[in-house]
C-alpha cells in the first residue's frame, strides 16, 4: 500500500489538523463523542483527511462503514447498502454508515435515491467533496446534513506528519534509516499545499530514490515534486472565485494581484477567454469613460491572441490586465445603465413626445409629429435645448459623470450644454 494510506490514522488522538472542527468543544467532536452524528457532508480540498475522518467516526460510534464511490458505482450499489443496511438494523445489529467519496459526481436522481434511506435512519450519510455542495447538492440532501469544512492543512502540521512517517518501522519508512534534512522537510511542508496525501507520497518518492540509508536532501525533494500543479477547477466554485479575485484586483487598480490571480488560472489550464471576456466586461462597468481607450484595449487583446495563440497570446493578456488595473475607475456607465433600465420599467407605456417623433406620412405632419424639433446643428455648438425625455421623466438625470480620467471633460461639456439651454429657454 502507498505510504499515505498504510499511515491513516487509526484514532482521532492520532488526526492531524481540523482543530477548528475536531477539538474538545468543536461541533463535529461533540457530535462523535455524543455516539450521534447524523448525516454528514464533508467538504475540503484533497489530502486534508475527509475519508479517514469518516472512517473514524464509524470507528468511534462503533458503526458499520460502508464505502460508496460516486465515479465508479451507480444506483443499484446503493440499493444493495441499504438494504443490508436494514437487515443488519433488523436483527438488532450495529447502525450503517454509508460513506460516499466524491459525492457532488451524483446525479440528481442518484442523490434523490439516498433520501428515503437517510430520511429513515436506514443509514448514516457521510459525503466528501471537493466541490461547493451549495453548488454541487441538491437542495433536498443539503437540507438533511451538516456541512463541516474542512481547511488545508498548515504546513506545522504537515511537518507533524512527515515526521511520523520517519518514525514509524511499522507503517512508516522508520526501518530504512533516512538521513532527511530539515531544509528538505521545512521545503516538502511549504510546498505541498496542506494535501498530506502529496506529502507522504513525495516524501516515499524521495526514500525510493535515495534507498536505504539515503540522504534525502531539499533537491532530492524538489525532484521527487516534479512541477507543483495548482489548485484549480474549471468548473467549479475556485473557478469563480479566482475569477473574483481577478476582477477585484482590476477594479481595486492593484496590477501586482490582477496579474497573480491571472497567472493562477493560466497555471491551472484555463482557457484566456474567460479572462479576456471578463476584462472586457470590467472596462465597461468598472473603467467606462473614465478611459474609453480601456474597452478599446481589451477587445483588442482578445482579438491578438484569438491571432497569436499561446504562448506569444499571453503578452497582450498581461498588457491588457496592468492598463485596466491601472485605468481611471468610474462606475458611472453602469449606475446609468441600471437607473434607466428602471425608469423604463416605471414608465413603460411613456408616450415619445411629439417634436420626437418620426413623420413619414401627411397625416403624421399634419397632426404635429417633428414639427417643433429643433435641428442641433442650426445652432450655436451644435446644441439645441430641447426635451428628449418623455414628460413622466422630464429632468431625470441617470448618467453622472465621475471625476476621474476622461469623465472630467465629459463633465464640463455637460456643464456648458446646461449653460447653454438656460440661456436659450431663457431668451
Amino acid at each position: 500500500m502507498p505510504l499515505a494510506a498504510r499511515l491513516r490514522p487509526r484514532s482521532l488522538a492520532e488526526f492531524v489538523g481540523q482543530a477548528h472542527l475536531l477539538a474538545e468543544g468543536r461541533p463535529l467532536r461533540e457530535v462523535i463523542d455524543r455516539g450521534t452524528p447524523g448525516s454528514l457532508i464533508l467538504w475540503g480540498p484533497p489530502g486534508t483527511g475527509k475519508t479517514t475522518l469518516a472512517q473514524l467516526v464509524a470507528a468511534t460510534t462503533r458503526r458499520v462503514f460502508e464505502p460508496f464511490s460516486a465515479v465508479s458505482e451507480g444506483v443499484p450499489r446503493i440499493r444493495e447498502i441499504v438494504a443490508a443496511a436494514r437487515e443488519r438494523l433488523g436483527d438488532g445489529g450495529p447502525q450503517t454508515i454509508l460513506f460516499v467519496d466524491e459525492i457532488h459526481r451524483l446525479n440528481r436522481a442518484q442523490q434523490d435515491s439516498l433520501l428515503p434511506a437517510v430520511e429513515q435512519g436506514t443509514v448514516t450519510l457521510i459525503g466528501a467533496t471537493t466541490e461547493n455542495p451549495s453548488f454541487a447538492l441538491t437542495g433536498a440532501l443539503l437540507s438533511r446534513a451538516r456541512v463541516f469544512v474542512l481547511e488545508a492543512l498548515a504546513p506545522d502540521d504537515l511537518l507533524v506528519v512527515l515526521r511520523r512517517a520517519l518514525a514509524d518501522a511499522e507503517r512508516g519508512l522508520g526501518a530504512l534509516g533516512l538521513a532527511v534534512d530539515e531544509e528538505a522537510l521545512a521545503f516538502l511542508a511549504g510546498t505541498s499545499d496542506g494535501d498530506a496525501r502529496r506529502a507522504l507520497t513525495a516524501l516515499e518518492a524521495a526514500a525510493l530514490h535515495v534507498g536505504p540509508r539515503g540522504h534525502v536532501t531539499a533537491a532530492v525533494v524538489a525532484d521527487a515534486l516534479q512541477r507543483r500543479v495548482p489548485h484549480y477547477d474549471r468548473s467549479g466554485e475556485h473557478h469563480f472565485n479566482l475569477l473574483s479575485a481577478y476582477h477585484k484586483s482590476l477594479r481595486g487598480s492593484d496590477p501586482q494581484g490582477a496579474l497573480y490571480w491571472m497567472a493562477r488560472m493560466l497555471e491551472g489550464g484555463e482557457d484566456p477567454r474567460v479572462l479576456f471576456r471578463r476584462a472586457i466586461a470590467m472596462a465597461a462597468e468598472d473603467i467606462g469613460l473614465a478611459d474609453p481607450e480601456a474597452l478599446k484595449v481589451a477587445v483588442a487583446a482578445l482579438a491578438a491572441w484569438e491571432t497569436l495563440g499561446a504562448p506569444e497570446g499571453y503578452l497582450p493578456l498581461a498588457e491588457m490586465t496592468i492598463y485596466l488595473a491601472t485605468a481611471p475607475k468610474s462606475n458611472s456607465t453602469v449606475v446609468a445603465l441600471h437607473e434607466a433600465l428602471e425608469a423604463a420599467r416605471r414608465t413603460p407605456a411613456a408616450p415619445v413626445p411629439l417634436h420626437l417623433r418620426n413623420a413619414p406620412t401627411r397625416l403624421m405632419k399634419e397632426l404635429g409629429y417633428g414639427a417643433a424639433y429643433r435641428y442641433a446643428h442650426d445652432y450655436e455648438g451644435a446644441y439645441a435645448a430641447q426635451e428628449y425625455l418623455p414628460d413622466e421623466l422630464r429632468g431625470a438625470e441617470f448618467y453622472r459623470p465621475g471625476g476621474a480620467g476622461f469623465e472630467k471633460k465629459v463633465a464640463e461639456r455637460l456643464a456648458w450644454w446646461l449653460a447653454r439651454r438656460r440661456e436659450q429657454e431663457g431668451a
